[in-house]
């Protein structure tokens, strides 16, 4: 089978967060078949919740439209390297494979910080795919937070 990228459906996502006033990051599940399940943008603020990052919604729509608590041999597209929140939840999820745009040293769980899939307790380890479509993604992240200051 051909890869195929999702990264400019979870960058879409991305890029309606930040109209909506949101930290702009976006992520889709895909199912073993290559079909969009789910997707979302960052919610937090719209919500009032701070659980509500991209991947954690689009993993939970996706749970509830396959009416399972996992998604084994699912991926996951995210602009953004998973905070270590996301990061144990994508673990508990059993994601198959994890592609993410842009790396977080401030805040990433996946390769920088606390590397959540290195540690014992991590039941699951998704295959790890990273800076696809990083400068989009960094970009529109520079102009969110420039915008604001």
């Amino acid at each position: 089978m051909e890869f195929r990228s999702f990264m400019q459906q979870a960058l879409a996502e991305a890029r309606a967060a930040a109209k909506r006033g949101e930290v702009p990051v976006g992520a889709v599940v895909v199912s073993p078949d290559g079909r969009v399940v789910a997707s979302a943008g960052n919610r937090t603020r719209e919500l009032g919740d701070p659980t509500a990052h991209a991947e954690i919604l689009a993993m939970r729509d996706a749970c509830a439209q396959i009416g399972s608590e996992r998604l084994p041999g699912y991926d996951l597209y995210v602009t953004l390297e998973p905070c270590p929140m996301c990061a144990s939840a994508i673990s508990q999820a059993r994601i198959a494979r994890l592609y993410y745009g842009a790396a977080d040293p401030k805040s990433g769980g996946v390769a920088q910080g606390p590397r959540i899939f290195a540690h014992p307790q991590s039941h699951h380890v998704p295959e790890i795919y990273d800076g696809i479509g990083a400068a989009e993604a960094e970009a529109l992240l520079k102009d969110f937070f420039a915008a604001r200051r």
